[in-house]
């Protein structure tokens, strides 16, 4: 089923207009430098450091697999792998800021460093750990819906020509 999931969304990705894009001239030293104020402000990086467990927990099902053993050991590595992956969040910030540089002029990025200065910004990053736990869990739901749908759909096409029990 996991693997479905995995094939449905590469397929996706594969077709996006994303994978079109064309490199972009380096930003300037004044847009990285307001990207990196931006990523700041926006706390990217501790809200990436509060999703950790999520994704971990995430993850623990297909490393897992149903044996107990390594269930045990999988919860007893797990202080150890979320220090790790705390310690190089900060490469983590460094992507985002050159992201948000090569997609945003300086001034744009000082109109977005103000809004999340604002009383409403400051309640969407508040918020934000919480919206994002529960837009993984709807798309994880989502996900095993849809491959359960286009599962249905692809047996009942075969069926239609005689290509399926």
């Amino acid at each position: 089923m996991r693997h479905a999931i995995i094939a449905v969304f590469a397929a996706l990705l594969a077709v996006s207009p994303l994978s079109a894009q064309t490199p972009q001239p380096a930003p300037s030293a004044e847009t990285l430098a307001a990207a990196r104020e931006l990523i700041s402000v926006m706390r990217a990086t501790d809200q990436f450091k509060a999703l950790l467990p999520t994704i971990m927990q995430g993850l623990k099902p297909a490393v897992v697999q149903g044996r107990p053993d390594v269930e045990k050991q999988f919860d007893a590595i797990m202080p150890i792998i979320l220090e790790g992956a705390r310690q190089r969040v900060n490469e983590l910030g460094d992507t985002l800021a050159d992201i948000y540089a090569r997609n945003f002029s300086a001034d744009e990025l000082h109109d977005l460093i103000a809004f999340y200065q604002t009383p409403t910004g400051q309640k969407l990053l508040q918020q934000q750990p919480a919206v994002a736990r529960e837009s993984m869990a709807a798309g994880r739901q989502w996900g095993q819906q849809l491959v359960a749908a286009l599962r249905q759909q692809i047996n009942d096409e075969l069926r239609k020509h005689g290509d399926a029990n």
